[in-house]
């Protein structure tokens, strides 16, 4: 059962390491840990207990007019 929590524990006396003698570098990892976590959360938090309504997609297309076609005339379409 040890091996199992082996490497946990070596990566918890790192980020101990890295919290007293690189601070920086103990920083980075946190913030990139809790990006994901963040990124996964905070929509449906939003939705839940803030009331956000998300925006309605751009349109990718124009609409077409349903009649038929005149061709063009005017400036250089002759």
């Amino acid at each position: 059962m040890a091996s199992i929590v082996s490497p946990f524990r070596r990566g918890y006396r790192y980020l101990q390491y890295l919290a007293h003698e690189q601070p920086v570098i103990f920083f980075a990892c946190a913030m990139g840990i809790t990006g994901p976590v963040l990124a996964l959360s905070v929509p449906s938090i939003r939705q839940k207990y803030f009331g956000y309504i998300p925006a309605e997609p751009v349109p990718t297309t124009y609409p077409v007019p349903k009649r038929p076609r005149r061709p063009v005339q005017g400036y250089e379409d002759e």
